[in-house]
């Protein structure tokens, strides 16, 4: 049986069903009531069979895998010229790291007998929810910006989802999409029945998919984790699976301690690094587009990763144009194919290094989050 949704805030509670609730009354994100985790000694690598990908932590997951590719798993290998050890997550299916989070996301949506699945994103997720719905036998809508890449649209297309193209910014395509989905109710924004929300923000299954990245890091490090993870920051889906899988590992008892969690924006995007940030060194940036997978004016789980940056001791900056165009195609050099909004974490883990936060011998781990393929 599907879990409920509860509310971390005013603790209201909302019965799983097609058209539960995408967002509380009160206005906060919605959780899982159900969060499962073993507790003992952990497996070594070699034990596991890690041939089902990141389902194989099913211990930890509240959602059974009725979606998937056996995605996951991707490998994490050493960067000596940059002083740090990378972790593929352009290797997914659709390559991007979403993928972690579509395949929870429509697995609960078969779990809830949803017909039609509708998202909105700058690409990379709309192509990643297209493609698993597309898996699952689902419907799906994507509401993307107008100017969205040719790549990225082909590939929502050719999974046979139906993209939807609004005018306007980040923020006018997911004011589309909640408007196209959402009915009015007197317990809060429940959806309408003609399309459920499977948004890589604020639906919760899909972090349950981005945890997981922290799980396969402590796993391929015989269960220790690094000094440092330093991650792209849009909506903070990946930032945030980081943080939310560290804790449940510390809480099972599999590791002592919770790595320092480092965001990276770009400048003119950079919300989070305005309200956290004392970054003398990018004060001159100037505002880039460059990285359009991660122009995000205000994340729906905000307070969410600010706390994760509190906890753990972490910070988050913002990177101009110049560093990140440097930063791709160095990454190109080296044989990393990667999108500009994946270059920015690279970038990033240079500034904290000349900001004195990180020292050069620190352990870092830095995930590649998007394939080059996909700004063709």
């Amino acid at each position: 049986m599907a879990s409920d949704l509860s509310c971390p805030d005013c603790g209201r509670t909302y019965e799983a069903g097609p058209t539960e609730p995408w967002r509380c009354a009160c206005g906060t994100a919605l959780e899982l009531a159900e969060q499962p985790y073993p507790e003992g000694t952990p497996r070594s690598l070699s034990q596991l069979d890690t041939s089902r990908g990141l389902w194989t932590f099913f211990e930890f997951l509240p959602i059974e895998p009725h979606v998937t590719f056996n995605e996951g798993f991707t490998p994490i290998v050493d960067a000596p010229e940059w002083g740090a050890s990378f972790k593929l997550e352009y290797v997914f299916p659709t390559g991007s790291f979403k993928d972690r989070g579509a395949t929870t996301t429509l697995s609960r949506a078969v779990e809830l007998g949803v017909d039609r699945v509708v998202e909105d994103s700058s690409g990379n997720a709309g192509a990643s929810i297209a493609t698993y719905a597309a898996r699952a036998g689902l419907e799906a809508d994507i509401y993307v910006p107008a100017d969205v890449k040719q790549s990225k649209l082909m590939a929502i297309q050719r999974a046979g989802a139906r993209p939807v193209r609004i005018e306007g910014g980040r923020t006018a395509v997911t004011n589309a999409c909640i408007e196209a989905i959402e009915s009015d109710s007197g317990d809060g924004p429940r959806q309408s029945g003609d399309g459920w929300y499977a948004s890589h923000a604020w639906n919760p299954a899909f972090y349950v998919g981005t945890m997981t990245f922290a799980f396969e890091i402590a796993a391929q490090r015989d269960w220790t984790v690094p000094d440092a993870v330093v991650i792209p920051i849009g909506h903070g889906t990946l930032f945030l699976g980081a943080y939310r899988g560290f804790s449940l590992l510390k809480r099972a008892g599999f590791i002592d301690e919770l790595p320092r969690l480092l965001g990276a924006q770009a400048a003119g995007h950079a919300p989070i690094a305005e309200v956290v940030g004392n970054d003398p060194l990018g004060e001159a940036e100037e505002p880039t587009d460059l990285a359009d997978g991660i122009k995000i004016a205000q994340p729906a789980r905000w307070n969410e990763i600010l706390e994760g940056i509190d906890q753990t001791d972490g910070d988050c900056i913002a990177i101009g144009g110049d560093p990140i165009e440097d930063a791709t195609d160095r990454l190109h050099r080296s044989g990393f194919y990667v999108e500009p909004t994946c270059a920015v974490a690279p970038a990033a883990l240079e500034r904290y290094r000349e900001r004195g936060q990180l020292a050069r011998d620190a352990d870092v781990v830095v995930p590649l989050t998007g394939s080059g393929l996909k700004t063709l």
